[in-house]
């Protein structure tokens, strides 16, 4: 695992990831984690080097030509697969209703080091190297003040301000190279064999889960190696107000 701004980072800090039951099930039945293409996220801005004030109009003819028009951009978003975490010191009640079925999904607790461990080298073709993993933290700036000026990897580790509470941790493989040497290269996610004995420190169960998942989402973990390390939420727990 390569670091993309080759700088200090604290490979222990906890990070999470948030997943519907039938993605935590998927992870534990296969073993591969997802990385989707960055085509594939909600955000508009994703690999944007600037973001334009609502209302603006330009005249294409004054507009810089280069050789990273919008159909060369889409491409790169195509050919750019990510898998992204949350870093935090503790569970996030924001992200269980983003990104867990509203507090009826799982939280998987890791670290840098852990994945670095866990991760199976990846390749489209046996007959191909294996691809380069690059991981950082996600640099957040006002995309409507400061224009990128990145490489082609770096522009998917910045993001618009208004996405800071995110607080992102990324994986990242691009296949740029792979495709240029005749490797097909699928138009959404691929697949990374992961180690989840090396993966997992801990899985939380959602608030709100049915029993039926509960028992689910416990049989799946026991499988895989990791039962032992289910919990439950701490949003689970008795308020007491006196």
């Amino acid at each position: 695992m390569r670091i993309v701004f080759d700088e200090a980072m604290d490979l222990d800090e906890p990070i999470w990831r948030y997943l519907r039951p039938d993605r935590f099930l998927d992870l534990m039945g296969s073993e591969n984690l997802y990385f989707a293409a960055a085509r594939q996220f909600q955000d508009p801005f994703e690999g944007a080097t600037a973001v334009l004030p609502p209302g603006t109009k330009l005249d294409p003819r004054f507009l810089p030509q280069n050789e990273y028009g919008e159909k060369a951009f889409e491409e790169l978003r195509r050919l750019t697969k990510i898998c992204c975490w949350h870093r935090a010191e503790y569970e996030s009640d924001a992200m269980w209703q983003l990104y867990a079925s509203a507090w009826k999904g799982v939280a998987i607790l890791s670290s840098p080091r852990k994945l670095a461990e866990a991760i199976q080298p990846f390749k489209l073709r046996e007959d191909y190297t294996d691809e380069t993993l690059w991981a950082g933290n996600v640099r957040y700036i006002d995309l409507l003040q400061e224009r990128l000026e990145v490489n082609m990897l770096e522009r998917f580790m910045y993001k618009h301000q208004a996405f800071s509470w995110e607080q992102e941790f990324r994986l990242v493989i691009s296949l740029r190279l792979a495709e240029e040497y005749g490797a097909e290269v699928p138009n959404e996610g691929i697949r990374v064999v992961v180690d989840l004995r090396l993966l997992v420190d801990r899985i939380y169960l959602g608030p709100h889960l049915a029993e039926e998942d509960i028992k689910a989402i416990r049989l799946a973990a026991e499988a895989a190696g990791v039962g032992d390390r289910v919990m439950v939420s701490s949003m689970l727990g008795v308020p007491r107000y006196t």
